[in-house]
Parts: structure tokens; sequence; C-alpha cells
């Protein structure tokens, strides 16, 4: 089996009062509705910042700008008979524009969630483990 590294980039993205954040909702194969941050592939010539900006958007309607580096997560699955190891990068974004909207056909749903509630639903544990660091942030610059 062929082994593949890829790379992707997206975050947190917060509103203009700090209190809410924009997820993506996408279903897995059960059908289920899983909460997870925007996120995707680097386009060629692309940073990851520049990245994690074009995907917010793309994924939520929202018009963001990079705050700070969050941390990336790393994990390894198999597609297509494929070994990958996929590495994203996640930061925290303000929004400054936009509206949701869940018009990318990769997305099922958007919402803006408050921060207080993203423990609970939040999908995944690394990206639960990134929000925190990301109320840190927020609570250092206030």
């Amino acid at each position: 089996m062929r082994t593949v590294d890829e790379t992707s980039a997206g975050g947190l993205v917060v509103d203009a009062a700090g209190a809410s954040a924009a997820l993506i909702g996408r279903l897995d194969r059960r059908g289920r509705l899983l909460w997870s941050l925007p996120k995707g592939h680097l386009e060629e010539g692309e940073t990851a910042e520049q990245a994690a900006v074009r995907e917010v958007e793309e994924e939520t309607g929202i018009i963001a700008s990079v705050r700070a580096f969050l941390g990336s997560i790393d994990y390894w699955f198999v597609a297509e008979d494929r070994r990958i190891h996929k590495t994203v990068h996640h930061y925290l974004l303000l929004a400054h524009g936009g509206e949701l909207s869940d018009a990318d056909v990769e997305v099922t749903e958007v919402a803006w969630v408050p921060l207080a509630e993203l423990d609970t639903r939040l999908a995944y544990a690394d990206e639960r483990r990134l929000v925190r660091r990301a109320a840190q942030i927020l609570e250092e610059s206030a």
C-alpha cells in the first residue's frame, strides 16, 4: 500500500464579540452529524495561514483573519488503497465580514456556537484541546 503525506489548514473562527465560533457539520458514514472546525487542503503555492483563511470562508461564508497559531494535529487513515498521513495546522481566526452559509457541497450545516458549548459540541478530542488553547489566548488579550 502506497503512503501519502497530506497537509491541510483551518481553525477556530470567532465572532467580533469573541462569544461564538463558526463550526461545520458533516455527515459521517453512519449518517450522524459531526461538528468540527473548518479546514481543507493547501493549494499549490499557498501558506498554511492563507489556506486557513480561504477554507474558513469557503466552508462557512465568514471572512476572517489569523490572530494566532493554535497547533497542529496529525493522524493516519486508509482511503482509496492509500495509507495517508495527514497534518492539519490550526489557527485562531477573527471574523470581520461575510455571512454564515452552508453553500459548500462538503458541508451539511454551519452554525455559530457559543464558546462555552464547544467542548460538548465538537466531535474530535484534538480539536477540543485546541479550542481550550484558543480560550486562553482570548482571555489573555481581553
